[in-house]
């Protein structure tokens, strides 16, 4: 079986014999209402994919949809003109960076149709480009744009060229409202809507569909599609793994399932790690492999969000907020959603509020390590190192080690806390052992209080407390104040209490004991 991974062009995918996921209906029913619509999903979801077999269908190239539920759909396969804008792919860093990106398509698409370019604006440009296509081909336009938002992702943390991008987008989107009767169809994908910084203020009739539950699965791998397409390559995977086939479904769903994209909608797979996995046979953490949104961490870091809300999967928003990013910085959770982070888990709807939490365990733990790179000094790719010494030493009954390898840590010399010594070295202990979590039980709340952290291995239990520019004795003597070990009383295993003191001026642990 070949399979299509990083391949976003449907021509190639085939003409080159790959498997291909039958969304031809769905795609049908879209351009069969006509009008114009946006996409959000995550990054590496398919939806170049989705704009480039649209493209195919539009361009008339029937013989690409043989076997395809569109093949039976369609009668008349007309060939109308597509204008298609990729704004991936490109840093967007300066004002000239989003110009040539325009003016190389603006250049195309003059040559293909004739249209004069009787100045460099590229909103004059743009509108000449559709009655030049309109009126050499007899057929109304379609126009699509991929990643529409990538400029303004790309500088969320530098206001001035945002605000120019957002401008220059904002006249370029805004084209198609002005010549409407001209436009057969527009479709835009992106990670994100942003709301405040929208480009789409011209556009005013967009059709967002994003959490549409009739186009949730038009993106992405449903259980059934996994079960119907690729059975085989399951069964292969559980082979060469040493699992049985239900145990091989379950580690897939556990690590790659989980995406909702409207409420009681079945849950989708990551296609791109999905489809890695069957490929290598091997169960890794793909999808942030490809890179890790960087913007993401700054954003966090600049709101002060308690990050250690985000493991409670009961991270509540109202429904008016979660399509829309319009105050990022006081809340990051519509964009941690948009972005693939966090996903719908419960929906209230008396009230209109959506529980979120995250998807599978490849993002909690890949979030995790990306968020751990930047509050505690552990390079990128050390951070299965140190979970392992950890969880060795955890589980081996050796507090001390445990602590050791801990205070070794946070003695390295490129360890500069910026702001927040006290939160930011709390939430860095917090995401060490939140990553032990994987393999062993951490809980953080009891009944007389919140213990900051309690590890729970198959013999010993660690109830850890920590201090700030004070004592261990008085984080210990806090354990048995509140009771802490209480809870406990019954239970057969080996109870260690640890108290820690991290000293603010030096940014190290500077005192931690055992009992």
């Amino acid at each position: 079986m070949l399979y299509p991974i990083g391949i976003q062009n449907f021509e190639k995918l085939r003409e080159g014999g790959y498997v291909y996921i039958d969304k031809t209906a769905k795609v049908h029913k879209l351009v069969s209402a006509g009008g114009y619509y946006f996409l959000s999903r995550p990054r590496r979801f398919g939806k170049s994919l989705l704009v480039s077999t649209i493209e195919a269908y539009m361009s008339g190239k029937k013989d690409l949809f043989g076997g395809l539920a569109l093949e039976k759909l369609e009668t008349d396969w007309a060939a109308y003109p597509v204008l298609h804008l990729d704004l991936s792919g490109k840093a967007y860093n300066t004002e000239e960076a989003l110009l040539n990106v325009l003016n190389y398509h603006l250049e195309q698409w003059e040559k293909a149709y004739s249209a004069e370019c009787i100045d460099n604006n590229p909103e004059t440009r743009f509108k000449r480009i559709i009655d030049a296509a309109y009126a050499v081909t007899g057929y109304q336009v379609v126009i699509l744009i991929d990643e529409y938002d990538k400029p303004i992702i790309d500088n969320l943390d530098n206001p001035a060229l945002q605000d120019y991008y957002r401008s220059l987008l904002q006249g370029f989107y805004g084209v198609m409202k002005a010549k409407d009767g001209s436009i057969r169809l527009g479709f835009l994908t992106g990670v994100t809507k942003i709301g405040k910084l929208s480009v789409f203020s011209g556009l005013n009739n967009l059709n967002d569909i994003s959490m549409d539950p009739e186009y949730s699965d038009i993106c992405g791998i449903s259980g059934s599609d996994l079960h119907n397409y690729f059975s085989e390559s399951v069964n292969e995977l559980a082979e060469r793994n040493s699992m049985t086939e239900n145990e091989c479904y379950s580690k897939l769903k556990e690590m790659y399932d989980g995406y909702h994209f409207s409420e009681d909608s079945e849950g989708m797979y990551n296609p791109f790690s999905l489809l890695n996995t069957l490929q290598k046979k091997r169960f890794n953490e793909y999808w942030f492999e490809t890179g890790t949104p960087s913007f993401l961490v700054k954003i966090l870091k600049q709101t002060g969000y308690d990050i250690t809300r985000l493991s409670e999967d009961d991270v509540e928003i109202d429904s008016d907020m979660l399509s829309g990013v319009n105050d990022y910085i006081n809340n990051p959770i519509p964009l941690l959603y948009q972005s693939g982070y966090l996903t719908i888990r419960e929906f209230d709807r008396m009230f209109g509020i959506y529980k979120l939490g995250f998807p599978n365990m490849e993002v909690k733990k890949g979030f995790t390590k990306m968020l751990l790179t930047a509050y505690a000094p552990v390079p990128e790719k050390e951070g299965n190192v140190l979970t392992a010494k950890l969880y060795r030493a955890a589980t081996s009954g050796k507090p001390e080690e445990m602590m050791r390898i801990l205070e070794g840590l946070f003695a390295r010399a490129n360890y500069q806390i910026q702001g927040d010594a006290e939160r930011d070295f709390q939430y860095a202990m917090y995401l060490i052992f939140e990553l032990l979590g994987e393999y062993v039980r951490t809980e953080y709340q009891t009944s007389n209080g919140r213990i900051d952290i309690l590890l729970q291995t198959e013999g010993y239990i660690y109830i850890i407390e920590i201090k700030t520019d004070s004592s261990a004795d008085e984080a210990l003597a806090q354990i048995e104040e509140k009771g802490y070990a209480k809870a406990f009383a019954a239970d057969s295993r080996k109870i260690f209490k640890i108290g820690v003191n991290f000293d603010k001026s030096s940014r190290r642990i500077e005192e931690w004991k055992v009992l």
